[in-house]
């Protein structure tokens, strides 16, 4: 927080606790309403958060009421007259109350619905229908469309008819026919340099990007980065435009999944709630299914380290003490790998047909990481832990552990670059089997071969 926002925030409680509602209502016509939302979430309790709500200027009330997390909308809810949740849902854009409505219960949706206009309540519910992770669930139905014979001077009186009228995007229109068939697109800045008399015809775009309404989010939103745009249509099969996506909710979009990807990545099942916000019970839900699993997992390394136990002592008590060691660096190795594949996978830098090109590129790589820990760690063991600790490590014995790091980080790198590629061949999210998995598979292969390799060079 900045200072100048926590000084903001001082006078809003000075303000807020003293009744000077009149001076609190000024300061609030010069704050962003995330601000706001942040002040009401972090310095008032739920009953004077329905107080502070309502003396928000209605020209930034709904756009606090977006911000704000989930709780304290379906509370603000809860306490609003029907007036005051009409006036509130009216005044938002059609997107941000389907993704509202998605996060509520059944009886607070239904009140919601109740106070909508009919039209908006009809494009409500066919927003609702598109799936889950599909353009059309983050689409708004609010754009402004021309006719190509329409003239500059006839689209801007359109656009001052209708474009403070709820539109989310007044930067970027688009060209349909009489069957709402998107031909074309038309920027604001054309349509400033153009003349009056010029038709939409004459100005407009006619290689443009859209998407198709069941395109997944994700990809729409990596399009969105790609070609740095602000608005993009959504069209349905036949090429009809039915919605676009705008600039924030593609911003939305990749942080959501990216949030998704880190939870996953560290075995915990993905949620949407802020840290604070989740009981201890939700907590616990989400991170004991991938516990149990890594839990049973890992009893065969458990099994591995038992049937090699007699050999390993019989050779050299001091190869257990390097055991840890191997396996860390390999899941270190792995773990790497497989974050930039995945990374690589998300951005749609890399596809499944590139899997050789990344092997072979891993493999040289884990070659090279390989030669550095494997010499590394003969020194060490030789002059700090021989020489200084004065432990009995012998030539072999260091030469052993040695070649079992080199050849566990190179497997360690193969499998952490292979893994999530082909869990995206086989339509699995890359990040489920990535710090997990792989780190379960290379200490079971680290330690099979660090045994067969002892066994071979000391037995």
């Amino acid at each position: 927080m900045t200072e100048e926002l926590e000084h903001a925030f001082e006078k809003l409680t000075f303000f807020f606790e003293t009744r000077k509602f009149a001076d609190l209502r000024m300061l609030l016509m010069d704050m962003m309403p995330a601000d706001i939302a942040m002040f009401m979430e972090e310095n008032l309790d739920e009953k004077e958060q329905i107080m502070f709500f309502r003396l928000l200027p209605k020209e930034i009330a709904s756009d606090v009421f977006v911000e704000i997390d989930s709780d304290t909308q379906e509370s603000l809810i809860r306490a609003f007259t029907d007036k005051e949740l009409k006036a509130v849902v009216d005044d938002m854009f059609l997107d941000d109350t389907v993704d509202i409505i998605e996060e509520m219960p059944a009886n607070v949706v239904k009140r919601i619905l109740k106070n909508t206009d009919p039209e908006n309540r009809k494009q409500i519910n066919e927003l609702l229908e598109y799936p889950e992770d599909s353009a059309g669930s983050i689409m708004t139905t609010e754009y402004i469309s021309f006719s190509m014979a329409l003239t500059v001077e006839q689209a801007f009186d359109k656009i001052r008819m209708v474009g403070l009228s709820n539109k989310e995007s007044i930067y970027t229109y688009y060209v349909t026919d009489n069957k709402r068939k998107l031909i074309g697109v038309v920027e604001i800045k054309d349509m400033l340099l153009a003349s009056k008399q010029d038709t939409i015809e004459n100005i407009m775009e006619t290689s443009f990007i859209s998407v198709e309404t069941i395109e997944d989010k994700e990809q729409v939103a990596l399009t969105f980065s790609k070609y740095g745009l602000m608005a993009m249509p959504v069209v349905d099969k036949e090429g009809c435009l039915v919605g676009i996506v705008t600039f924030d909710d593609a911003v939305d979009v990749m942080e959501n999944e990216a949030t998704e990807d880190i939870q996953k990545m560290a075995a915990i099942l993905p949620t949407e709630k802020q840290y604070l916000k989740q009981s201890v019970w939700s907590i616990w839900a989400n991170r004991i299914p991938w516990l149990l699993v890594l839990m049973i997992s890992a009893t065969f390394t458990g099994l591995i380290i038992n049937n090699y136990e007699g050999s390993l002592n019989a050779l050299s008590p001091l190869l257990f003490a390097c055991v840890p060691m191997l396996m860390d660096t390999g899941g270190n190795a792995g773990g790497q790998a497989s974050v930039t594949v995945i990374r690589s996978l998300a951005l749609g830098d890399l596809e499944f047909k590139d899997i050789f090109k990344v092997l072979w590129k891993e493999i040289r790589v884990s070659i090279l990481l390989a030669t550095s820990l494997a010499l590394v760690c003969f020194g060490k063991l030789m002059l700090i832990d021989k020489l200084i600790f004065g432990y009995d490590y012998t030539v072999m014995i260091c030469l052993a552990v040695s070649i079992s790091m080199f050849t566990t980080v190179v497997i360690a790198k193969i499998v952490g670059c292979l893994l999530p590629l082909f869990a995206k061949r086989v339509k699995l999210d890359p990040a489920v089997v990535a710090s997990p998995f792989i780190t379960t598979i290379v200490d079971a292969l680290s330690l099979m071969l660090f045994c067969a390799i002892s066994i071979n060079l000391l037995g």
